[in-house]
Order: C-alpha cells, then structure tokens, then sequence
C-alpha cells in the first residue's frame, strides 16, 4: 500500500508509475473519494463539537432546575445527522480502500521504462552454456523416458500443469529441496516452516488481494486460500507486529508447495515443469531497515546465484521494466537459467524489494529513537526447486540417455552418480 502522503503530495509521482507500469486505473476517483473522506470527517467532529457543547448545557440547566427539551431535541437530531453522515463515509472509506489497494507500488527511479519483457535489461551472465555432440533433449522427454516424470497420470488424477515425480527423480527433487535449504541456512538465513493455508487478511497484506484474485485457490466454506509462494506466510508472521531494530536485519527462508491457477496462461508452456498449478519453492525473505533494503536486494540475488553456481548452471541476470515488474515490487532482478532442450532461458528466480509497500498492508514496524517506521521487505526465490531440476536434466543428460547428478547433490543422494535410463 501506498503511503497517503506520498498519494496526495506527489500525485504526479503516482500518475507516472501508473502510467509506466501501464496500470489502467483512474486515480482521479481515488483522489476526490480522499477529499470526501477528509470532508466527512471533519463535518462529524464539527457536529461531535457541538453536541459536547450542548451535552455541557444540558449539564448546567439541569443544576439550575432549567427546561432541557429543546436540548434534548437537539443532541437526538445531532446524532441522527452525525449517524447519517457516518455511514455516508463508511461507504466512502470502504470504496477508497478498494481503489488503495489496487494501486501497485512505485518502481524505483533506476527501473527502465517498458512494456514486457522484450524491455528487460540483462545485467550479467554467467558460466557458460554446455555443447553437445547431438541434439539436446527437452527435459519432459528425458523424464519421461527415464521413467522419473510421470504428466499422464497427474492428469488423470488431477488435471494439465500436474506432474509425478518417480523414484530417482523423487529423490532429485528432495536433494535439490534439502540442498538449498542447508546452503542457505549456512549463509545466515534462519529456516522456517508454515502453513500453506492462510486466510484473507495474509493474502491482502502480501498484495495478492485483491488484485490476483483469480490467480489463487479458495477453499469454499472457509476463509482460507492456498498458499501462491511462502512470500505470503513468511511476511504475515510478523503481521501487526512491532520489530526490534537491533535484530534487524531478520533473514527467513522456507521451503514450501506452492499454488497458483494460472488463469489467463492457457497456451503458454503447457508441457513439462515450467508452468506448473502446484509446485515446490525455496523463498528467501528479508525484513531491513529503509536505509538498506538496496543493498540487501543485491545480497539476496547472490544467494540465489550461489545455488546455480554451485550446480554449475549457466544463467543470466536480468532487471525488470515497469511493465514486467511485481504489482508489490519497487525493483526486481529475474535469474534466468538456460535450457538447451528448450534453446531459450527460463526465469528460475525472482528477487524484489518492496520497500515499504507491504509492510504498511500488514502493519509491521520498527522503532527507532523512540519512532515507529515501516519495515522494508524483500523475497526472492532461492529457488523453484522444479524449474532447478528441469535445468539440471536438460544440461546434464548425456548421449546415451542417462543424465549425471551435480557433484555438489551426490551426497544428498546416497552417492548416486547418474540417472541411467537402463534402470528405469
């Protein structure tokens, strides 16, 4: 959520971003409907002013055995006006908040101005991609020929865009899981785990509602949502919650399953582990000080980089337009690994600051010099643990059909070398 200063002081600021980020929404109305509010307001504590007032009189006529009906007449039509006017403003309050609440944060002043993607500035690239002596296979056709990957029975049991993971190939997602996990914990992030449930308020103070709501799965009867990413539960631990500024920074990381619906993505990478309605995630997650963020959002790209180092993965980096970037997010690096069966590179990491625009959704501050101040925040993948094993088939099989295992995942699997295809 945006701060209210920064919307009726630096409007200009605001139209901007809306316009860069190519937001369809009318700012106007949210402008005026802040004017009606203020407005409101000040014509009940003008009326409560009044009303205390001629409560005083009443007081005083009673002591001097005064006639007080007229009075009385008056402080009952009072509250009758100040009752009408009041739920005018709620009605006020309540459609500014919805219009608040759509308004996606302000991209940082360094973010390049574009559409999509195509206006994406790559910022580095690194390792090298591995050559081949023959055509290199796509990793849905590795795992399925393995006998590790099973797309056929997940839809039969559930619908497209479900997978089955199958003995070695169970085993590589869990070493992959507990690999990232451990590097990380190593590096100073303290492991969390949470629920993959949680209820509406989480999902608004994350900035998934009400804005992707066709985006997450509701369960009917509850007021509860599946988790899109561990984004959500890992901010909302500390929802309405006061930090201490010595123990900031606080560096959280957490695996979960992941669940998104995809809707609107029809046609778009239906095969294999790409785009996937339930998937499995390491999250980094961040809560710093307003003076730092920036340079913690570059530390926590090098987190996620050090997990495709050490796979020995070649990736890129690249930073986000306004028009690709996060509707919570002020500046965002994608990781991008490369695929040789597919030929192109496929995002594999996400990592954003949000300064305060999260934080301010779901209260949650620090105090400074005896100050309270809204706690930046920041995630970032570390990493989709599907899209890291696709990667690891598609660069890692061999002409025979067999794919190798990583050096640094062996003893994750039980010294396991290589994925044969004649042991399917």
């Amino acid at each position: 959520m945006l701060d209210l200063k920064v919307l009726r002081e630096n409007t200009d600021l605001v139209r901007k971003a809306l316009k860069d980020r190519s937001v369809d929404l009318n700012l106007e109305e949210v402008l005026n409907l802040d004017k009606q509010r203020k407005t409101k307001i000040q014509e009940i504590e003008k009326l409560k002013a009044k009303k205390n007032k001629i409560t005083e009189e009443i007081a005083v006529f009673k002591r001097e055995k005064k006639d007080i009906k007229d009075k009385i007449v008056e402080v009952s039509e009072l509250n009758e006006t100040i009752h009408k006017i009041d739920k005018d403003l709620q009605e006020i309050e309540k459609k500014f908040n919805e219009l608040l609440l759509l308004i996606p944060n302000i991209p940082d002043k360094d973010i390049p101005i574009g559409k999509d993607s195509s206006n994406n500035i790559e910022v580095r690239r690194v390792g090298v991609p591995p050559k081949f002596s023959f055509k290199p296979l796509t990793h849905w056709d590795i795992g399925e020929t393995l006998g590790i990957l099973n797309f056929e029975k997940a839809v039969k049991m559930s619908s497209s865009r479900f997978s089955i993971y199958r003995g070695i190939g169970a085993t590589l997602e869990r070493a992959l899981i507990n690999f990232m996990l451990n590097t990380h914990i190593k590096n100073g992030y303290t492991e969390i785990s949470l629920p993959y449930l949680v209820n509406s308020k989480s999902m608004q103070g994350s900035g998934q509602l009400p804005k992707f709501s066709e985006e997450i799965y509701k369960c009917k009867d509850d007021d509860l949502y599946l988790i899109p990413t561990a984004e959500v539960t890992l901010l909302n631990m500390h929802r309405d919650e006061v930090l201490e500024e010595s123990k900031l920074p606080l560096y959280y990381v957490s695996y979960s399953a992941c669940f998104r619906r995809e809707a609107g993505s029809y046609g778009k990478e239906v095969r294999g582990l790409i785009r996937q309605h339930q998937f499995d995630k390491v999250e980094l997650f961040k809560f710093t000080t307003p003076e730092s963020s920036y340079s913690e959002l570059e530390s926590l790209v090098l987190s996620a980089e050090e997990i495709l180092k050490k796979l020995n993965l070649h990736y890129r980096v690249v930073l986000l337009c306004t028009g690709d970037l996060g509707f919570a997010s002020a500046k965002t690096y994608d990781i991008e690994v490369w695929m040789p069966g597919i030929n192109a590179f496929k995002e594999i990491s996400s990592c954003s600051n949000c300064l305060d625009f999260q934080s301010r959704r779901a209260n949650i501050k620090f105090k400074r010099k005896g100050k309270l101040e809204f706690v930046h925040t920041l995630n970032g993948s570390g990493l989709a643990v599907g899209r890291t094993l696709a990667a690891i088939l598609e660069n890692y099989q061999v002409e025979n059909g067999d794919v190798c295992i990583p050096e640094v995942l062996r003893p994750y699997m039980g010294g396991v070398e290589k994925i044969e295809w004649t042991k399917r």
